[in-house]
């Protein structure tokens, strides 16, 4: 049971990660910190350099590869999802940086940095 569960998490992680960074990163949507349109807005809101949004999204789409390739090896699952989670943590603090939002704005990442930690401790 807890194994398909796991498989489970780690395939609605990968999507989540596709959706994000390869079909809607231009998207309007309410969780996006002050007022970005796009995800590069979103990283300018933090603070963070233009560079880093094309190193965040690599990562995350490599980890999202690698959770999913895990169903087949296995051994790619724990290092991926403790990964996903550190970025993951690191994007829950960003949006707890910006004072002025809401902190609705903090639950896609909080629960995507949940799912990567069950995957990894289980």
């Amino acid at each position: 049971m807890m194994e398909t569960i796991t498989l489970v998490l780690q395939l609605v992680i990968a999507c989540v990660i596709f959706s994000v960074w390869l079909i809607r990163p231009n998207w309007n949507t309410p969780y996006r910190a002050g007022d970005a349109m796009n995800i590069k807005e979103e990283f300018a809101v933090y603070g963070l350099p233009d560079w880093s949004v094309y190193v965040v999204g690599a990562t995350k789409i490599a980890l999202a590869i690698a959770l999913l390739a895990g169903y087949w090896k296995s051994e790619l699952v724990v290092p991926a999802a403790i990964s996903m989670a550190i970025l993951m943590a690191g994007a829950v603090l960003c949006h707890l940086r910006i004072k002025e939002d809401s902190l609705s704005r903090a639950v896609p990442a909080s629960s995507m940095l949940l799912m990567s930690l069950f995957v990894a401790l289980i």
